[in-house]
C-alpha cells in the first residue's frame, strides 16, 4: 500500500447530527446532561465497590472495569461538546486518528468485559460449590489483562492502517465521531487490506463474544430448569438480568445501526441512531446496575451518608 504523508489533510470536519443553529444549544444541553450522568454514575459504582469489602468478588470486579464506559464518552462527547460551543466542526488528522484508536480500544473492551461477567454468572450458577475456585482473583486478573492487549493491538493495526491511506479532497463527514467508516471513504487509496482487517476483526470480536455468551446463557438457563421451586428459580435468575439488560441494549442499538444503515441511505439518521451505543448506553449501565442491585444500592448508600440513606434506596 502506498504511503501518502503529502496528501493527508489537516484536517477533518464533523458534521454531527443536525446543522441547524436553533437547534445547537438542546444538543449541547442533552450531550452535557448525558456526559456528566455517565461519569457520575460509573464513578459511585466504582467507589461502592472499593469501598466495601464484601463487593471485592469477581462480578462486582469485572463491574468496576466496565465502568470503564467514563473512558468510552471521554474519547468523543467532550470534543462533541467544544465543536458545538465553538460553532467549529473541525478535528485535526492527529486527533482524528487518536479518537478512533480510544474509540475502537474502550468499544472492543465492552464486548470481552460483557461476555467475562457472562462467563462469571455461568460459574456462579452452573457451578457454585467451585465458584471461587474457577472464578479465583488471578484468573480475573489474568483475564482483564489479555482483554487490554488484545483490544490494544486491535486498535494499534487499524490506527496504523489508516495512516498510511491517501485521503482525498471530501473531508467532511455526517458523523460525530472519527470512526474507520468515514476515514476509510474519504481515502482515494486501495483500501482493500483496511476492510479486510475491518470484517475478520469484526467477526472475530463479535464472534467470540456473541458466542460465548450466548453458550454461558444456554448452559444458566439449564441450571436454572432443574431447580425445582419456582422461587429459587427467580432468584437465580435475578442475578443475570442486569447484565442481560445491558447486553440487549448494547447489541440490540448496535444491530439496529448495521441493519439500518444500508437500507435507510441516511446518514444523518444513522448518525443519529449511534448515539444510543456510544452515548446512551454507556449511560444507561450505571442506572441498571445501581438500581437494580441491591448491594450497590446498599454500598451507595452508606458511601453516601449513612444507615439512613441506605434505608431511602430500598
Amino acid at each position: 500500500m502506498e504511503s501518502g504523508n503529502e496528501t493527508q489533510p489537516s484536517e477533518f470536519l464533523l458534521l454531527g447530527f443536525t446543522e441547524d443553529p436553533a437547534l445547537q444549544p438542546l444538543i449541547f444541553g442533552l450531550l452535557l446532561y448525558m456526559y456528566l450522568v455517565t461519569v457520575s454514575g460509573n464513578l459511585l459504582i466504582i467507589l461502592a465497590i472499593l469501598s466495601e469489602p464484601h463487593l471485592h468478588t469477581p462480578m462486582y470486579f469485572f463491574l468496576a472495569n466496565l465502568s470503564s464506559d467514563i473512558c468510552f464518552t471521554s474519547t468523543t462527547i467532550p470534543k462533541m461538546l467544544v465543536n458545538i460551543q465553538t460553532h467549529s466542526r473541525a478535528i485535526s488528522y492527529a486527533g482524528c486518528i487518536t479518537q478512533m484508536f480510544f474509540f475502537l480500544l474502550f468499544g472492543s473492551l465492552d464486548n470481552f468485559l460483557l461476555t467475562m461477567m457472562a462467563y462469571d454468572r455461568f460459574a456462579a450458577i452452573s457451578h457454585l460449590l467451585y465458584y471461587m475456585v474457577i472464578m479465583n482473583p488471578c484468573l480475573c486478573v489474568q483475564l482483564i489483562l489479555i482483554s487490554w492487549v488484545i483490544t490494544a493491538l486491535n486498535s494499534f493495526v487499524h490506527s496504523l492502517l489508516m495512516l498510511q491511506l491517501n485521503v482525498c479532497t471530501d473531508l467532511q463527514t455526517p458523523h460525530f465521531v472519527c470512526g474507520l467508516d468515514p476515514v476509510i471513504h474519504s481515502a482515494c487509496s486501495d483500501t482493500f487490506l483496511n476492510n479486510v482487517i475491518i470484517y475478520v476483526t469484526a467477526v472475530l470480536f463479535g464472534g467470540v463474544s456473541m458466542s460465548g455468551i450466548l453458550y454461558a446463557y444456554s448452559r444458566i438457563i439449564s441450571s436454572i430448569r432443574a431447580i425445582s421451586s419456582a422461587q429459587g428459580k427467580y432468584k437465580t435468575f435475578s442475578t443475570c438480568v442486569s447484565h442481560l439488560s445491558i447486553v440487549s441494549l448494547l447489541y440490540g442499538t448496535l444491530l439496529g445501526v448495521y441493519i439500518t444503515s444500508p437500507l435507510t441511505h441516511n446518514s444523518y439518521s444513522t448518525a443519529t441512531t449511534s448515539v444510543m451505543y456510544t452515548v446512551v448506553t454507556p449511560m444507561l449501565n450505571s442506572f441498571i446496575y445501581s438500581l437494580r442491585n441491591r448491594d450497590i444500592k446498599r454500598a451507595l448508600g452508606r458511601s453516601l451518608g449513612g444507615h439512613h440513606e441506605t434505608v431511602a434506596l430500598e
